[in-house]
């Protein structure tokens, strides 16, 4: 039965004013490496966000759109503009326990969600690395998750959604509805307009718990070979490496397959389901994890990351045929939250993440490339993700039927410059492979590379529904202006 469980009154949700004589703030990306000032301004109803639009389009302002403020890219940012949060805007407005069909505002965060629909069975169908994501960001930038080879990216589950576009105009979108729109706002990085709800389908679920395997691989060729041996089995599959293992040795790790349980496998469903079960621990080793970032700062440099990287490879090697083991839906799935605050642990210059997606075929030999790149660069990566993916049908995709290794690097003062000029030399690498990026994690992509990596067919259309959408320009971020810088 449909129900709106987080109605409100008119009263309470509509506040028609927008001060703007806020004075600019500092916005950071959420690696903190990137940085530009803007004003500030938070829309709680649609309402709202029409009266910004007439205001920018009336005094020819720009504004880029904010969620949750979760991308470690300039996707938010938009110096000496408007920043528009709607991290206000989070309200479930129907809910169908029967059929898994949930239709939200875009602030509501994926935490939230589960929260209010697990112990019914039902459990976002993709999920991030932090539930502190927000619907309207994840469509945006179309986020994948470690499932993303078996089931796709979170705008293939979006049944539809309905956007304000800069002009004041509203439209309801979907596969079937303006489809031309549904398929390049869902990853166009808040371009195009606003969203003001999202309808998505739940993934049913029999239990709060996941069977995971950890699987010890000695090196790349090894991860690869993992997928391929247990892709038929397994719903996830994720992989760590460690960045500074050379020779032989390169790219050896660990890899985390987990599957859903079946009906009846868990004995006692109805305490897993509970939303108490998933909460993560308030400490780690006795230690409050509120403090961690503290205790983990000393060890954030090449030497200190070196021997952490070293002692998780050696601990896993107590299982070295494989450890099976369950855990629940939110400590398998929202590792990064294990530790508020751990990107300051990266000190004051902050971290960006290089990820690339590369096709099958390519991308054992070119993630070799990129590994050994950094090492001959000096500037090694401090943490390494993998992932399997699929193709999607959306226009500025970024996936492929292929891997993504995720680099997270920190950022200082005297690495910046390497650091970027790296991440150009590694673009080409990719670029080679026929690989592609992803907005919501890009740092460093310049505008020149934009034609050579995504179809000109895309860009050009992308371009022109812009122009249809948003003829004045609202909507500019850093993102946008650096990337774009060609074509606008």
């Amino acid at each position: 039965m449909a129900s709106n469980p987080n109605s409100q009154s008119p009263a309470l949700a509509r506040p028609w004013n927008v001060d703007l004589t806020e004075p600019r703030i500092r916005v950071e990306s959420w690696g903190r490496a990137l940085v530009s000032d803007g004003r500030v301004v938070r829309a709680t109803h649609p309402d709202t966000l029409r009266k910004i639009f007439e205001m920018a389009r009336r005094d020819h302002r720009t504004i880029a759109l904010r969620g949750a403020g979760n991308s470690y890219s300039d996707a938010f940012q938009n110096r000496g503009g408007l920043v528009l949060d709607t991290a206000g805007m989070d309200r479930i407005l129907e809910w169908d326990s029967t059929t898994g069909i949930v239709r939200s505002e875009p602030g509501l965060t994926i935490g939230k969600m589960w929260r209010s629909t697990l112990q019914e069975g039902w459990w976002p169908p993709v999920v991030t690395g932090t539930m502190f994501a927000s619907f309207g960001g994840l469509a945006a930038m179309n986020a994948h998750g470690k499932n993303n080879f078996k089931r796709g990216t979170f705008g293939e589950h979006i049944v539809e959604f309905t956007i304000l576009l800069p002009t004041g105009e509203e439209k309801r979108c979907s596969p079937t509805e303006n489809s031309e729109l549904y398929y390049a706002a869902i990853g166009g990085f808040g371009m195009l307009g606003c969203f003001t709800d999202i309808t998505l389908k739940m993934k049913k679920v029999h239990s709060g718990l996941v069977e995971v395997d950890a699987h010890v691989t000695r090196n790349l060729d090894e991860a690869f070979q993992c997928f391929e041996k247990h892709k038929d089995h397994i719903d996830y599959f994720v992989g760590w490496f460690d960045a500074f293992a050379t020779g032989g040795d390169l790219g050896r790790g660990i890899i985390h397959t987990a599957r859903y349980l079946r009906e009846g496998e868990d004995p006692n469903p109805g305490m897993t389901l509970q939303p108490a079960s998933q909460e993560l621990p308030e400490r780690i080793l006795g230690f409050p994890k509120s403090l961690m970032w503290i205790a983990l700062r000393p060890f954030v440099n090449d030497m200190g990351m070196r021997y952490i990287n070293l002692a998780k490879y050696i601990s896993s090697r107590v299982h070295p045929d494989g450890h099976r083991y369950r855990q629940s839906l939110a400590a398998f799935s929202f590792l990064l939250d294990y530790v508020p605050n751990w990107k300051l642990s990266y000190g004051p210059g902050g971290l960006i993440q290089y990820q690339s997606f590369i096709p099958k075929e390519k991308a054992c030999e070119t993630y070799k490339t990129l590994i050994r790149m950094s090492h001959e660069r000096g500037v090694i990566p401090y943490l390494l993700v993998f992932k399997r993916h699929r193709r999607d049908p959306f226009l500025l995709t970024h996936a492929v039927d292929g891997y993504s290794l995720a680099m997270d690097y920190r950022v200082t003062e005297k690495n910046r410059g390497a650091l970027w000029s790296l991440a150009a030399e590694m673009d080409e690498a990719v670029h080679a492979a026929g690989g592609r990026f992803y907005f919501a994690k890009d740092a460093t992509l310049r505008s020149e590379s934009l034609r050579r990596i995504w179809p000109k067919a895309s860009i050009d259309q992308f371009l022109n529904l812009k122009k249809k959408c948003d003829p004045d320009g609202i909507l500019q971020t850093d993102l946008f202006r650096r990337v774009f810088a060609n074509e606008i």
